[in-house]
């Protein structure tokens, strides 16, 4: 029988999201090059790396597993060379990882294996590969490796935040907001509270959850795994009213929303403890990083400024 990862949460993640591989960057970063890193993880291949900014995610989203039930996959896609991979194995199976699969490329983006995998999401801390994959419809998000780390507060549930334009809609409302400010864009959204937004890059990742979920209660499984999820938005009332509707045409419930009408959102994520934040914004994302483990989702007209500017 064909192996196959059909009806699973596929999560492909970078070994510098996954672990904290910081130290053995700069080597490259330095110019030393790919033999001098291989040969520094050859020389570790017994050290255990250190868990990295995603850790926490990737492993209470495996923790949805069970010995006759398989509901969640992660693979390691790494621009690493194949003898640097098997310290990020040896990792993983230290902390008790049940990770399998990894593609690992030598310094080629790997974001063409998110096709076969039929990825739901890809972290990565490098931008080109991030913005590849987005370009090819994968929900990605570049991972600020000097982001706080999750806390321990809630080991049975998975805690995802998400901003809502760019993210998990479209950027529809936002380009309204650049090019015309507050006052348009409220009256924008007003005027269409009742027509859903089209879909941003995450919602498949948002719906993927939503069904992880679902399946766990179908059959009635108590004191197991559970996802909580926010949507954490600069939106404020009477634009609040069109996200929400957008949420309820898609049959899809998250647990928080924040309506925070400019406010920084670094100091609210910090109460909510997320695994992971995920925000189209550079403003967001950092003002989030001291606080929360963050991850900037490159897409919309806010990104397009940036390029434009860069």
């Amino acid at each position: 029988m064909a192996v196959s990862l059909s009806g699973q949460l596929v999560v492909a993640i970078s070994s510098r999201a996954l672990f904290d591989f910081e130290q053995e960057n700069l080597l490259f970063d330095q110019g030393a090059g790919d033999r001098a890193y291989m040969k520094h993880q050859l020389k570790r291949l017994d050290e255990p790396a250190k868990p990295g900014v995603a850790f926490s995610l990737v492993r209470k989203l495996l923790a949805f597993n069970s010995p006759d039930q398989q509901r969640v996959e992660v693979v390691i896609l790494s621009r690493n060379d194949p003898v640097s991979g098997m310290r990020v194995f040896r990792s993983a199976r230290h902390y008790g990882l049940p990770i399998q699969r990894g593609v690992f490329t030598r310094g080629e983006s790997p974001y063409r294996y998110l096709r076969p995998l039929r990825a739901h999401l890809f972290l990565s801390a490098n931008e080109a590969d991030v913005r590849s994959a987005l370009l090819e419809g994968v929900p990605a998000a570049r991972v600020l490796p000097h982001s706080a780390h999750a806390g321990e507060a809630h080991p049975r549930e998975v805690r995802i935040a998400f901003d809502g334009d760019a993210v998990l809609f479209s950027d529809e409302a936002e380009q309204v907001y650049q090019s015309s400010g507050l006052d348009a864009f409220q009256l924008h959204e007003q005027e269409r509270a009742a027509k859903p937004l089209p879909a941003g890059p995450f919602k498949p990742l948002l719906q993927a959850l939503h069904d992880l979920q679902q399946r766990g209660q179908a059959l009635g499984e108590e004191g197991g795994m559970r996802i909580r999820t926010a949507l954490v938005t600069a939106r404020s009332a009477p634009a609040h009213e069109r996200a929400i509707r957008t949420l309820m045409d898609w049959d899809i419930e998250v647990d928080e929303a924040m309506f925070l009408g400019g406010l920084p959102k670094g100091e609210f994520l910090r109460e909510f403890e997320p695994d992971f934040f995920f925000d189209d914004q550079t403003g967001h994302v950092d003002g989030a990083a001291p606080h929360v483990p963050a991850g900037h989702v490159m897409s919309g007209v806010s990104n397009a400024i940036i390029e434009t500017l860069g």
